[in-house]
């Protein structure tokens, strides 16, 4: 059950349209870095928590501020496209108009949607719900949360560099502020759960002397003209605390040629191919 205030989370305002900028704040809408993604994302993850019942609280909870988020955005296209041209001849008539129109302006805010948002990208793309990441782990989604909410803060930067209206930038001022609390509180989960190192690796639940474990802490460098890096990366003790990192120059080949048997008949392949032999040279 879900309960809507007819007001918005924060003020949005716009003192000067501009449908240019209209089209850029469609990439935090509709975007893979945009609101509808982190929306969706906690969504999913809520839907499929299990354990504390504190964790899907705070998934659902933050998922709904997002749909808030979406709305703000809206409102802000729509906002932006005030005095947009509807026609050739309105568009004609005014020189900024047509200069807007003619310099980035999204002709679907005109054709498809009357001067209003999308659940699009700045390129008109259609968000595909495929950046949505609800694993049923929880360190694993916290870590996906945080990459989503750094995401949407560099692009809620970029946005904000990019205008100088002062209704939107006090907007994305906002939205800034708030992808640094989400980005701390995914952070404060993974500490409530132990810490990074009581999460790694992850699944944590999976014994560890079933993997490879002389495989699982050394970088490996595959460069044929460069040596590895040194860095924290290649020395010392690892962040689950099991193993030592440690650098190996060279990539230790330890498996054979791939070779497949010969293709069956009836597959559509050359008779060559399935007899196995070499093709007789011209």
């Amino acid at each position: 059950m879900f309960h809507h205030s007819s007001k918005l989370q924060f003020p949005v305002r716009v003192e000067k349209p501009d449908p240019e900028f209209a089209m850029l704040l469609q990439q935090a809408i509709g975007g893979v870095e945009g609101e509808i993604r982190v929306a969706m994302q906690y969504f999913f993850q809520a839907m499929g928590a299990r354990g504390d019942a504190r964790i899907r609280d705070l998934l659902i909870s933050t998922a709904t501020e997002e749909l808030s988020h979406i709305e703000m955005l809206g409102y802000a296209v729509a906002l932006n496209l005030e005095g947009a041209p509807l026609s050739y001849q309105e568009a004609s008539a005014k020189d900024p108009v047509v200069n807007a129109i003619l310099g980035g302006m999204n002709p679907r805010h005109i054709l498809s949607s009357g001067l209003s948002a999308m659940p699009v990208n700045a390129n008109g793309m259609p968000f595909d719900m495929s950046h949505i990441y609800a694993s049923g782990n929880v360190a694993a989604d916290m870590l996906a949360n945080v990459t989503a909410e750094a995401t949407g803060r560099v692009l809620a930067t970029r946005l904000y560099n990019m205008t100088e209206d002062k209704g939107m930038k006090d907007f994305l001022s906002f939205l800034i502020a708030r992808d640094t609390m989400h980005q701390q509180q995914w952070l404060a989960v993974i500490e409530e759960m132990g810490g990074l190192n009581a999460s790694l690796p992850i699944p944590n639940s999976f014994p560890q002397e079933n993997e490879a474990q002389e495989h699982s802490y050394y970088c490996l460098n595959t460069s044929l003209d460069k040596p590895l890096p040194e860095g924290r990366w290649s020395n010392g003790p690892a962040y689950d605390g099991h193993g030592q990192f440690s650098a190996k120059q060279q990539p230790e080949i330890l498996g054979d040629e791939p070779l497949l048997g010969n293709a069956r008949p009836g597959s559509g392949a050359q008779q060559e191919q399935i007899d196995g032999v070499a093709s007789p040279k011209p």
